[in-house]
């Protein structure tokens, strides 16, 4: 049986408020593969997504590099820790309005309990201290 998911925050405010960002210490990629290609990863991806192109993984630049697969740019992944509600209005619009306007690129993932923020490896100290100062406003 499913384990039950507790509710997470909606409201705005709050999340905005506790969302107290992490950052990830290795540098991820954004990979697309075959089904055969993936079926054999020595590794279990981040984070999976099928397109009709392909699977899109998210790994680590190592596992990347490791495995040969090919990839364009590398990114941190933030994850902000507050358990936010899957359906929380406003959340992910305020926080990647706030990096847009700082000129970083975001690429979000929401999960069952937390957002992670996929932004260029060299913009993320930026992004961190950009997300700092939305949480120290609240």
């Amino acid at each position: 049986m499913p384990e039950l998911m507790m509710n997470g925050e909606t409201d705005l405010k709050t999340l905005l408020a506790t969302m107290h960002p992490f950052l990830h210490p290795s540098p991820y990629v954004f990979c697309s593969v075959s089904q055969d290609t993936y079926e054999g990863l020595l590794f279990d991806p981040l984070g999976t997504f099928r397109e009709p192109e392909g699977i899109t993984i998210i790994v680590t630049q190592q596992q990347a590099i490791d495995s040969g697969l090919p990839f364009d740019t590398t990114w941190a992944c933030i994850t902000l820790t507050v358990h936010s509600s899957l359906s929380a209005v406003g959340f992910l619009a305020a926080v990647t309005g706030r990096l847009a306007q700082a000129g970083i690129s975001v690429n979000p993932v929401s999960a069952c309990y937390h957002d992670h923020l996929f932004v260029p490896w060299e913009s993320r100290w930026q992004a961190m201290d950009e997300l700092k100062r939305i949480g120290q406003s609240q």
